[in-house]
């Protein structure tokens, strides 16, 4: 699923991996379940750009939570600049896949931070709302 731009976008880890990924990077603070690190074909590791742990089990994937989740998941982003910095490079480099491995396509820390992102580089949250990009 292509997500804000043509040199990112983000997919379940699951799915199989295509030439077009270019640098598959897994934003999960946890090894997806089952899957061996040759099936994933993961280039890069950020797992200290997920949410906390105490973040995402109070997320605990629950539709309702989503909004605050993001602001609160935005907040973590602010105080990460090292994992931030080092996702935005590979971004300027090449294509960027953002690789995570919950069941919620729609609502999960990859495309959260592919909301951060695009927000970061465009002044827009692309749908996400006023109220939210004036927390950035």
């Amino acid at each position: 699923m292509s997500r804000r731009s043509p040199r990112l976008s983000v997919k379940r880890v699951y799915e199989l991996p295509q030439a077009s990924d270019g640098t598959r990077v897994l934003v999960d603070r946890l090894w997806p379940r089952g899957l061996t690190k040759e099936e994933a074909r993961v280039d890069v590791w950020l797992k200290h750009i997920a949410p906390s742990a105490g973040l995402r089990i109070w997320f605990g994937h629950f539709p309702h939570r989503w909004r605050e989740f993001q602001k609160r998941y935005f907040d973590e982003l602010r105080s990460n600049h090292a994992a931030v910095d080092h996702l935005t490079e590979l971004v300027s480099a090449g294509k960027v896949t953002l690789l995570f491995g919950a069941h919620d396509a729609e609502r999960n820390n990859a495309v959260a931070l592919a909301d951060y992102l695009a927000a970061r580089w465009s002044g827009s949250m692309f749908g996400i709302g006023s109220s939210l990009m004036s927390s950035l």
